[in-house]
């Protein structure tokens, strides 16, 4: 099953950092722990809410040991390790697969604007590189190109394509791939996460979760055993933070401002370009957090 390679209640996990911009050793591993106590049974690291362009080889490498490590198999590990050149790519996915990751996150090449005989080869390439699982990471919104349909469609035929994060929105679209391949789909895009489990997606990569993943997977139960009445009142709750994370600024920015605001992490610190929450911004996501912040099995770690 997909979901062993993957999971099914994955977080887009933040990088913690010291205010000076070094990662933060406490905050990584109290953050690990904070997200399998809430129920993550798997942890994206190095992706787009970890900051990734920011990060140096060194750093990616030091992030999935560091979190494999904390991590002893009781969730999966899935490296980040896309950028817009395919031999960094192939670079950073084997020393990913030596720090001991599980599986791969593979983002559309961005900036370059390839063709799709162009996306293939990239994606061909980085998954013939390790033995490690890939998972696709279509988000046109931030790298300026999609993977067309029949573009999955031929990807799906690599053995070690398994998956796809979707955050282009797209449900037929990903209906119609899911029914012509074995590629599972996760939602990517946490506005979406109820439609996309409800049209028969694997699972969620989610940026809400880094705080709430307690709650994303009592979404994912409900949806699976049938009870949609219930994932509707979870999905209502979900969506002021949904709003307040993903859709005031940043989804880096806002999620590491709710895990500081929560303990979990000791600093909301980010780095340039990104800036820190304003106080207009903070005040509209604790608004967004008090309901939740009454019911205890909300918070976790």
């Amino acid at each position: 099953m997909t979901e062993t390679l993957f999971g099914s209640n994955l977080v887009a996990m933040v990088t913690p950092m010291e205010p000076g911009g070094a990662l933060c050793e406490p905050g990584l591993t109290g953050l690990v722990d904070h997200l399998l106590g809430a129920g993550c049974d798997g942890i994206v690291v190095g992706g787009t809410t970890g900051e990734a362009p920011t990060l140096t080889d060194a750093e990616a490498a030091r992030l999935v040991h560091t979190v494999a490590t904390r991590v002893e198999n009781r969730a999966r590990v899935i490296a980040g390790v896309g950028t817009y050149d395919t031999v960094t790519c192939i670079r950073r996915a084997k020393e990913a697969e030596a720090a001991g990751a599980d599986a791969l996150l593979l983002v559309c090449p961005y900036y370059s604007k390839p063709t799709q005989a162009g996306i293939v080869a990239h994606c061909l390439a980085v998954a013939d590189a390790t033995e490690l699982s890939v998972m696709l990471y279509d988000v046109p919104a931030r790298t300026g190109t999609a993977m067309d349909a029949a573009t999955l469609i031929e990807l799906a035929r690599h053995p070690r394509i398994r998956a796809v994060k979707d955050a282009k929105g797209d449900l037929f679209e990903a209906m119609t791939v899911m029914a012509r391949t074995r590629l599972a789909f996760y939602c990517g895009i946490d506005e979406l996460n109820l439609p996309y489990l409800a049209a028969g997606a694997t699972g969620l990569v989610s940026v809400v979760g880094n705080a709430y993943a307690g709650r994303n997977a009592e979404l994912i139960a409900a949806v699976r055993g049938g009870d949609l009445d219930k994932a509707r009142t979870l999905n209502a709750a979900l969506l002021p933070l949904a709003d307040a994370v993903m859709r005031t600024s940043q989804g880096a920015i806002m999620a590491k401002a709710a895990l500081a605001d929560l303990g979990v992490i000791p600093h909301a610190t980010v780095r340039l370009p990104l800036l820190e929450s304003p106080p207009e911004h903070l005040r509209r996501l604790r608004a967004a957090m008090a309901p939740a912040l009454s019911r205890s099995e909300l918070v976790s770690g």
